[in-house]
């Protein structure tokens, strides 16, 4: 039996993005470690999920294989890795160039979906993908450095892309099992965990902080997580990852836009004209035909 959405994937997508537009400006009027920074953010958003998860949801916990309790665990740790190695990114380059290079994951999306689920792309999804990826690049075009600490700064970026492209990889394979709190708080809780142990393992304090800090921690914990990324996880439901991965790619067009208003970072005509042309590319990315599955899809609708 088909499984409808209750609203349309790509609108619940695109206010997706519109929330993670504002992670990176936190990250950076935070004055915390760029791994506490994580730490805190996934745990209040556990901890504001936790009510709901007590009183509607807990019968799923006793539902749940081993197979996808070890997904949502992976997925997690790789969810945790990302957030330590972009938010380092932006104590060494601009936030330009960072939300750049760690939305360029559809490169890796790409592969991953063909080799784990063999998911086909027909020429105008490459045209799409290809001009967004494009666009990208030529926003922070000006802004990338050659050598010195921006470049280590991009090169934590581009590692941070590779690590959310697993994480959204192993949740499309849960996420058509699990109800979207279940594994949301699942993932998120495994995530804080892991994030833990990496702090007291470097020896990161964990406080005190400057009240602002907190209000941070706490605006990262509702907009770009559980408005943003919680978003993302229902859509995977219903749309592959690199439709994902592909929309995800017009955050920098977001964040480029507050870091001028709130950071005083210059927007150039690069930036301009590159937002312009990631939004086309999303557009011929989404519109592209639909190929036939490799693999049965169990009768459930996808969006691809």
């Amino acid at each position: 039996m088909k499984q409808e959405p209750v609203i349309n994937p790509y609108f619940a997508i695109g206010i997706g993005v519109l929330s993670v537009s504002t992670s990176a400006i936190l990250v950076k009027l935070s004055t915390a470690p760029a791994p506490v920074i994580a730490t805190y953010r996934l745990l209040f958003t556990t901890l504001l999920m936790l009510p709901f998860i007590f009183l509607y949801f807990r019968e799923d916990f006793k539902k749940i294989e081993k197979r996808d309790l070890l997904f949502c665990l992976f997925s997690g740790i790789f969810l945790a890795f990302h957030f330590i190695l972009w938010f380092e990114s932006l104590n060494y380059t601009s936030v330009a160039s960072s939300v750049v290079l760690v939305t360029l994951q559809p490169v890796f999306a790409f592969v991953g979906t063909y080799i784990f689920f063999k998911e086909k792309l027909s020429l105008k999804a490459f045209v799409g993908g290809g001009l967004a990826i494009g666009g990208s690049i030529l926003i922070s075009w000006g802004d990338f450095k050659i050598s010195g600490m921006a470049l280590f700064g991009d090169l934590l970026a581009l590692l941070g892309a590779v690590a959310v492209t697993v994480y959204y990889l192993f949740g499309q394979t849960v996420r058509k099992r699990l109800h979207l709190m279940t594994y949301t708080f699942l993932v998120y809780g495994m995530a804080t965990g892991t994030l833990f142990i990496y702090d007291l393992s470097l020896g990161y304090s964990l406080g005190p902080f400057p009240k602002e800090d907190w209000v941070y921690f706490l605006l990262l914990a509702l907009f770009p997580t559980l408005l943003g990324h919680t978003l993302f996880n229902w859509a995977l439901k219903y749309v592959s990852a690199n439709v994902v991965s592909m929309s995800i790619l017009g955050e920098p067009v977001g964040a480029s836009i507050l870091a001028y208003f709130i950071l005083n970072e210059t927007v150039r005509i690069e930036q301009i004209t590159g937002g312009a042309i990631i939004l086309f590319g999303i557009y011929v990315f989404l519109k592209r035909k639909r190929l036939p599955k490799t693999r049965a899809e169990g009768g459930m609708k996808q969006y691809v």
